[in-house]
């Protein structure tokens, strides 16, 4: 007997030490549950402007009229933004459109996957890397190069180097300047026929190694900037 009531006032002792378990059912920070409710509806109804939200509208599923493309077309054309509206016309995309190999559905028609990972295998098999090479030599006709001799000459236009026979050189000079369609061409020709140290035709009476008043100019200060 004495045991029983030794037992029982340990479990009493026990009870009076263990914490309160709170009620799970009580709204945090408010007395109960339904409490907790009802300030959520007053807190939802101020956020809502007062009142409850409006119902949704129903979808319509009519077919909606295509837009005027003229109106559209003058507004794009001017720069202005076109307005937003379900009369619209749809855009119309580009012939040929983009490559079925970037549509899965188009592709998973065709082939299943694994036969997609071999088509990917068999490309990157055959991809190659051109390495670059040297430029090719250009073959030229053997004739002279006017640019090359305008750089390399000192010497101004007009300004005499090279001796020349004054005997009859203006009508030389003109008879041999215009069978040519371009001072270049002069040039050239007058250089492939021993100028500018020779002049067999007249071409060049001043003697300053530009035939048919060809002028170097542009080639210098092209290279001059």
């Amino acid at each position: 007997m004495k045991r029983i009531l030794l037992s029982l006032a340990a479990l009493g002792a026990l009870a009076a030490c263990s914490p309160t378990i709170p009620n799970s059912g009580a709204g945090v920070g408010f007395g109960d549950y339904k409490e907790f409710e009802q300030k959520q509806a007053a807190r939802d109804a101020v956020l809502n402007g007062g009142g409850a939200l409006p119902p949704p509208q129903a979808v319509s599923s009519e077919t909606l009229a295509p837009a005027a493309a003229s109106g559209i077309a003058q507004a794009t054309n001017a720069g202005g933004a076109v307005d937003a509206s379900p009369t619209n016309a749809a855009p119309v995309l580009r012939a040929g459109g983009i490559s079925a190999e970037n549509d899965f559905n188009a592709v998973s028609g065709q082939r299943s996957i694994e036969g997609d990972a071999a088509k990917r295998a068999q490309n990157q098999q055959e991809f190659q890397v051109i390495q670059p090479t040297a430029l090719p030599t250009r073959q030229g006709n053997g004739e002279p190069n006017i640019v090359a001799f305008a750089i390399a000459a000192k010497n101004a236009k007009g300004q005499r180097v090279y001796r020349r026979n004054g005997f009859n050189a203006e009508r030389k000079y003109q008879r041999a300047c215009s069978g040519f369609a371009s001072q270049d061409q002069a040039q050239q020709a007058f250089m492939a026929q021993g100028g500018p140290q020779k002049d067999r035709k007249g071409m060049d009476p001043d003697g300053d190694g530009f035939a048919c008043a060809w002028d170097p100019a542009p080639f210098r200060n092209a290279v001059s900037g």
